[in-house]
């Protein structure tokens, strides 16, 4: 039987214990591509909120369910965990504009953002107009996952477009 060789990957240092340094760890996480989306819900005062995330995916078909995941040490921590829905809008390549305003740390970073609202009376969080999927959620659980909860939701409803994605790789938005 042939031995196995471990090759080494350039530019990348080889980790032998569980002690990571946390830029080496963020650069492999980042080697990931992902979606991009802006996840909202509503304050207690029924104001919205929103930021930007990559940590979107599926959980399950039957039922539908999503997670995603929020530092604890985030000021909206508190308002999706109080939160009993949320809203998920999966962007467009040509939104990266709002990907940067909702990571960013602007006072209403809703304004000027053209937005899909639920109708007078409905408790649904508004949605990114134009993206490529709308996702309508009930939260059925958040855990405490490290220094990140992770938050679980039902899907309600949901809607998609036509257009590519954007994307999120190794620190940089791209066009899918």
């Amino acid at each position: 039987m042939a031995a196995v060789r471990a090759r080494h990957i350039p530019g990348l240092p080889i980790v032998k214990s569980h002690t990571f340094d946390p830029l080496a760890l963020r650069r492999a996480f980042g080697s990931f591509a992902t979606g991009v989306t802006v996840i909202t819900a509503l304050d207690e005062a029924g104001a919205p909120v929103g930021m930007t995330a990559n940590s979107f995916g599926s959980i399950s078909l039957d039922p539908p369910l999503v997670q995603w995941s929020l530092r604890i040490n985030s000021g909206l921590h508190p308002v999706f965990v109080r939160a009993e829905r949320f809203a998920v809008s999966v962007l467009r390549s040509d939104q990266e504009s709002l990907a940067r305003r909702f990571a960013s740390r602007v006072a209403n970073r809703f304004e000027g953002v053209e937005m899909v609202v639920a109708p007078p009376g409905d408790d649904s969080p508004p949605l990114i107009a134009d993206a490529i999927a709308h996702f309508q959620c009930r939260k059925v659980n958040d855990i405490r996952v490290g220094d990140h909860e992770l938050f679980i939701g039902q899907v309600l409803s949901v809607e998609t477009a036509p257009g590519a994605p954007l994307l999120f790789f190794r620190s940089q938005f791209q066009a899918g």
